[in-house]
This record gives structure tokens, C-alpha cells and sequence, in this order.
């Protein structure tokens, strides 16, 4: 153990990770996990001691570096750029240095496990990859940790793909721990894709419907004293929300029946069957970005015209005019959140479950409900329906049929879209009615579970003929509204001319994108605007490499801005 070599390398890691720094530096260095040899061309190669005191060299004790140039070499086959690496196992990572340092990888994540056979090796080289702002090392970490720290660092545009490469024989020594981390890695990869093919599809429409509901938005904050919504609690403990499943059919009777106890959450999907149905909902909430949204409204008008209409920033910007209480809200793109932090002060609404209905749940917590009932919520085909009689579905599909197309292969290819999942459990093998349930729906469910057994309301899920929900009955346990959100008007710190403007300047003034750059506070923020637009574009242009995909998002942000008109608002 070289103390010298030792404290050089905490000095690299204490930057980025001082934690770790302290847990190495209180390690045991004298536990013999590592004996060290020499290779052939006189290079240090780290053995593992098993239990039976017998070593492991973890590289070729020949030629370390040649093999590790060989293994970086491997990283690029199949990729037309540098992709992400994570490798299980330290050693003495004679892979990771040539990997970054010869332009193979565009980041190297490293998962070890044993922090006193860490502070061994750390002890017997130097490691002047710690230093490396594309390196991280992660150290005893839990599953959370692995993947909070894949979803922050890998990012599918600008590090292109991903491989999980493990240092076999530092592997084989703790091969339980590692074969659950590879699980846990390929999870958190899987969710990283989804997120990204979300992102590959909507992101130049976020983009251009946000910076069209700024001037919108900040209309709306002149007018709103004219009829603000709930301020606080909705008047009434219970509430309901209605999603457009198709067993919204069988409840609304029952909806109905109860109406005048109940303050309606209704979704925008939805809205038309209520309506027909002679329900009028309390408030209504959309958060699809898509045109589609518009049948939701339309024939409608005059209905829905006094209902506040809770929106997306990111929804189409039409769709504030079919409200005379429209109220924007922010989502999780990063440019409503930056908008929210350099121009105007939109509450936050919690839509990370994906859907509509979730961000109606959000809602009736955040205005202090104490019971909520959920009607409508399948999240799933049941005996292949798709949606409720009444939502916009039939009528739009029965518009584009023809002779070739009919209406029911046309419902055919909708429910078909993705593969039907297995039944988790024999309960849902047995259920009465067959239920078909997609990856995106089974997500969906899943979220919306988690969301409401953690809620201090009490939620109910009205028994209907989709995939039935499991949530968290709340036993001996007091029920208490929610953090309540102010949806009066909302302070405008900056006129949405002068923020485009600024962004704008902002967007222009960012330097050629470089995987070493270093960015100031600001430039971080307006780069993390940015990504969501560059899976769109990159969707659509596969071909283009990193830095010409940046130069493109950036042109094609200065020109969207520039195509817009926004009165000034009257200062006086």
C-alpha cells in the first residue's frame, strides 16, 4: 500500500465525489483482497484472493495494456460514434483510461463492490482516470443508486449506445452481487429507451407548443381574476376522477346518481362521454401535446366553455380557447421548468406516470382532497374496447373508414399497435372478462398504484371491467387533504417577448457541443432545455453525429422563435 499514490488519487476523486472519499479514506487497506504482480511489460495487474487464498490476475499478466486496447477497440464495433460503457469491476482499469483517453467512449461507468479491496487498489497505482469528468466510479451501491446514476448520466443523443462489459474475473468472485447489477443496469437501460422513444416522438412538438403557450399563459395571468379556479380545497372532502376506460359506461349512472357530493376531476379523453352522459364536470385536464387533443373539445364548445380547463404548457395551443378558465401548469419538460424559473411562477404538477389520469390525481391531491373515487380506469382492453362509448375514438375512426379500411380493422390496428402482455397472476387468468393489457398500459397502472398508495387521501377504484388496481388501503391512519397549490394568477418576473429574446440569445451564444466543454450554470440550463428536441430531431435524422445534431436543435430553436408574434402584453 503507497499512501503517496493513495492520497493522489482521493485528491482526483474528491471533486466529484467527496462521500466516497471519506468511506476510502476510513477503509482497512491491510485485508489482502488484492495481491499485485508483474506483468511481462513490467506493469502492475491486480490478482483477487478468493477464500481458498488462491489469486485471480484480473487483466493478462503479458501485456495488460495491449488487451485493454483490444477490449476499447470493442466498445466502437457496430457504432458510427464513441458509446457509453459500464464495466463491473475496477481492476485497475487500464480498459477505461484508453478507452476515454483514445475517443472509444463517451462515458465509463464503473460498479465495484468492497470498499477496503477499493482503497487496495487505489493504493497501488495511479489512477488518473478518477480525474476524468466522463468517469464515474460507484462503489457498494444500492439499486437506486445504480439507477438514479444511469438516468442522470446517460443521455441516448449525445452518448450513443450503451454496453455493460464485465472484468470476468472480478466478476466470478462476487458473481451474485454482480449478476443482480446487471439486472438492475439493464432496467434502468430499458427505462432510459423508454423515456427516449417518448422524447424521439414529441420532442420538436414540446418544444414548439411551450414557446407558443408563453404569450398564452401570460394572457391568461391578466384575465384570471375574471373567474380563478378552487383556490385551495375543491368544495367537497370527495372527489372523483374519470378516465376514459371503457367501463366509464356501466358507472356513469352511478356518477351521476352521487354528482352533488362530489367535486368531478374529469380527464380530457373523457370529457365527451361525461357530457353526454349528463354529467358536467368540476375541471377537466389534458397533458397530451398531440393535435388529436382537439376532438376532445370539439362539438363541445359551448358545454365545457365555463369549465376550468387545466393544461400542460406543453399542450397544444389552441386548446386554451375552448375554456374561458384556462389554467397552465408545469409538467417535467426542462424548458417549463426553466421557464418557471426565469419568467413566470406556473405550479408544478406531478405527471411522471405518463398519462392523463395520473396528472388528474396529481390534481385532486394538490387541491387538498381527502377521498378520492377513480372511475373509468382500466388500463387495458377489456374484451378489446379500447375507450368509452362517447370519447372522440368511434367518431374518428368512423370518419377515415373506407371500403378498403373499415371501421373495425381499423380499431383492429389500434389495439394492435403493441404486443398484449401475460397475466401477472393467476387472479387476473381468471378474471370474467378478458382484459388486454400493453407494456405502456401495464406502466401506466403501475404508476398510477404507486401514486395513490402514497397519498395521504384515501383512494378508491370504482370496480369495472379493466385490469383491476392495487392500492394501499390506508388502515388506522388519518386522512389529510394534500399540499395545496395556488392556482391564482402567478407572478410574471419576465415579459414573454424578452424571455424568447433572451433564450434566444442564450441558444445562439452556446459553444460547439464537445463532450469535454465546460458549461457555466446557465448554459448547463439552457443546454438540459434542449434535450428533449434533440431525440426528435435525431428521430428524424439518424445520420447526423453529435455535434452537427446540436448545431441543428440550436438552428431549429432560433428559427421557431423567430417565426412567432407576440403581442406585448400592456404593461400599464
Amino acid at each position: 500500500m503507497n499512501m503517496r499514490i493513495f492520497d493522489k488519487n482521493l485528491q482526483l476523486l474528491i471533486g466529484k465525489d467527496p462521500e466516497l472519499c471519506s468511506r476510502l479514506s476510513s477503509a482497512k487497506t491491510t485485508t489482502g483482497r488484492y495481491t499485485f504482480i508483474v506483468s511481462r511489460t513490467g506493469r502492475a495487474v491486480p490478482a483477487i484472493v478468493d477464500s481458498n487464498g488462491q489469486a485471480h490476475a484480473l487483466h493478462s499478466a503479458v501485456d495488460p495494456e495491449k488487451e485493454a486496447q483490444r477490449l476499447a477497440d470493442a466498445l466502437n464495433e457496430g457504432w458510427s460514434e464513441p458509446g457509453f460503457a459500464v464495466f463491473l469491476g475496477l481492476g485497475s482499469a487500464y480498459t477505461a483510461e484508453i478507452a476515454l483517453s483514445a475517443g472509444k467512449a463517451s462515458h465509463v461507468l464503473v460498479i465495484e463492490f468492497g470498499i477496503d479491496g477499493v482503497a487496495e487498489l487505489l493504493g497501488s497505482r495511479e489512477y488518473a482516470v478518477l480525474g476524468d469528468p466522463r468517469f464515474t466510479l460507484l462503489v457498494d451501491p444500492d439499486e437506486s443508486l445504480i439507477q438514479q446514476t444511469i438516468l442522470e448520466l446517460y443521455n441516448p443523443c449525445l452518448c450513443g449506445g450503451i454496453r455493460v462489459l464485465p472484468l470476468r474475473a472480478r466478476v466470478e468472485q462476487d458473481k451474485e452481487k454482480f449478476i443482480l447489477t446487471g439486472e438492475i443496469t439493464q432496467r434502468a437501460i430499458d427505462k432510459v429507451s423508454a423515456d427516449y422513444s417518448v422524447q424521439a416522438h414529441f420532442g420538436m412538438r414540446w418544444f414548439s407548443n411551450i414557446i407558443r403557450n408563453i404569450g398564452i399563459a401570460q394572457s391568461v395571468n391578466q384575465n384570471a381574476p375574471n373567474g380563478a379556479p378552487p383556490n385551495g380545497a375543491p368544495p367537497a372532502d370527495t372527489v372523483a376522477i374519470c378516465a376514459a376506460g371503457p367501463s366509464l359506461d356501466g358507472q356513469i349512472p352511478l356518477l351521476r346518481s352521487q354528482r352533488e357530493s362530489l367535486f368531478v376531476i374529469a380527464t380530457d379523453t373523457s370529457l365527451h362521454a361525461l357530457l353526454s352522459g349528463g354529467v358536467k364536470p368540476d375541471a377537466i385536464v389534458s397533458i397530451d401535446c398531440q393535435h388529436i387533443s382537439y376532438w376532445h373539445f370539439i362539438g363541445n364548445d359551448s358545454d365545457c366553455a365555463d369549465i376550468p380547463l387545466f393544461l400542460d404548457i406543453a399542450s397544444p395551443p389552441l386548446l386554451s380557447g375552448f375554456s374561458k378558465r384556462p389554467f397552465f401548469f408545469i409538467g417535467g419538460h426542462p424548458l417549463a421548468g426553466y421557464l418557471r424559473q426565469k419568467c413566470m411562477r406556473l405550479p408544478v404538477l406531478d405527471t411522471s406516470g405518463g398519462n392523463v389520469t395520473y396528472a388528474c390525481l396529481s390534481l385532486a391531491e394538490q387541491l387538498g382532497a381527502k377521498r378520492i373515487t377513480v372511475y373509468g380506469a382500466d388500463f387495458s382492453y377489456p374484451l378489446g374496447r379500447p375507450y368509452a362509448r362517447g370519447t372522440y375514438f368511434y367518431p374518428l375512426f368512423e370518419r377515415q373508414q373506407n371500403r378498403l379500411s373499415p371501421l373495425e380493422a381499423r380499431v383492429s390496428s389500434f389495439l394492435y399497435r403493441s404486443p398484449f402482455l401475460p397475466p401477472e397472476n393467476e387472479d387476473s387468468k381468471s378474471k370474467a372478462v378478458p382484459c388486454y393489457e400493453t407494456g405502456s398500459l401495464r406502466f401506466y397502472r403501475k404508476s398510477f398504484e404507486a401514486k395513490a398508495s402514497s397519498m395521504s387521501a384515501e383512494v378508491i377504484a370504482e370496480p369495472g371491467l379493466g385490469m383491476p388496481l392495487e392500492i394501499r388501503k390506508k388502515t388506522g391512519e388519518p386522512i389529510s387533504g394534500g399540499q395545496t397549490i395556488d392556482f391564482a394568477p402567478n407572478k410574471v418576473m419576465m415579459d414573454s417577448n424578452e424571455f424568447l429574446d433572451q433564450y434566444k440569445k442564450d441558444i445562439k451564444a452556446l459553444p460547439s457541443f464537445d463532450r469535454n466543454m465546460n458549461l457555466n450554470a446557465n448554459e448547463r440550463q439552457v443546454f438540459t432545455t434542449l434535450l428533449p428536441l434533440l431525440a426528435g430531431i435525431k428521430h428524424r435524422h439518424s445520420g447526423l453525429a453529435t455535434r452537427e445534431l446540436v448545431e441543428t436543435a440550436k438552428a431549429h430553436c432560433v428559427k421557431e422563435i423567430e417565426k412567432l408574434r407576440i403581442p406585448r402584453m400592456n404593461q400599464e
